[in-house]
């Protein structure tokens, strides 16, 4: 029986953008961070430079560790060893706006969540964050969207030090919820991380398809979370 339901974040809790929509996101996100070495009296690497190091540097570890986003902004902007120390929360945040600029709950996400808990479900949120961004800052963010607050147990990649769909991060997130794998399900949006992962982790698999983009998908499929009740009606929580 199904004791536990864990979420992804972004799509699934929470809209902020698809993979192919980043590019004007992280332009601005560049800008601002430029602008802010700059206010600090650092010297700083021309736009389009820091542009070409940004793009490489928008991808993940192919054995999906995590890393973090401190690292790569020094990389990108060529950030002394001791600004990096003193300013790297502040260049974090700054890098991060534009991004939480465009966050914002689904209708259906706190509604979810507090039935789910009535119900006698352990909940959490289970997500990576783009760019090894730093957690603290994402769980100042999930605060913000209403979603900390309605789940029992928050674990991202940069707590682990490993990403979706790694085993790791949702066996982590099993041991702090003290519920054993089979008796998770993991609802989320992404055909990998997700629903492959969660499933390689020997939980039970529910693909969110909210613009009906995977139409033929045979596993467990909702269209939103409204859905999620009658998907799980057929086992109650322990």
């Amino acid at each position: 029986m199904t004791a536990a339901v864990l979420f992804d974040l972004g799509n699934t809790l929470a809209a902020y953008y698809r993979r192919e929509d980043f590019g004007p996101i992280l332009e601005r996100a560049v800008s601002r961070t430029r602008a802010k070495l700059q206010s600090a009296g650092l010297q700083v690497v021309a736009l389009d430079v820091a542009m070409q190091r940004a793009g490489a540097e928008n991808r993940e570890a192919a054995d999906f560790r995590f890393a973090p986003m401190v690292d790569r902004l020094a990389r990108i902007f060529e950030i002394p060893a001791n600004a990096k120390a003193d300013l790297g929360e502040s260049l974090c945040e700054c890098f991060l706006g534009p991004i939480f600029e465009v966050g914002q709950s689904y209708e259906d996400s706190h509604t979810t969540l507090e039935a789910l808990r009535s119900q006698g479900y352990r909940t959490a949120i289970v997500s990576n964050s783009p760019w090894g961004s730093p957690p603290k800052l994402w769980r100042k963010e999930l605060r913000r969207l209403g979603l900390a607050q309605r789940v029992d147990v928050i674990v991202l990649c940069g707590d682990v030090g490993w990403r979706k769909p790694s085993r790791r991060i949702f066996q982590a997130a099993c041991d702090r919820l003290g519920v054993p794998n089979d008796r998770c399900a993991f609802v989320g949006d992404d055909l990998e991380w997700d629903v492959a992962g969660s499933a390689a982790a020997g939980m039970r698999p529910i693909l969110l398809d909210r613009d009906n983009r995977y139409p033929n998908f045979e596993g467990e499929r909702i269209r939103s979370l409204n859905e999620l009740a009658t998907t799980l009606s057929h086992v109650g929580p322990a």
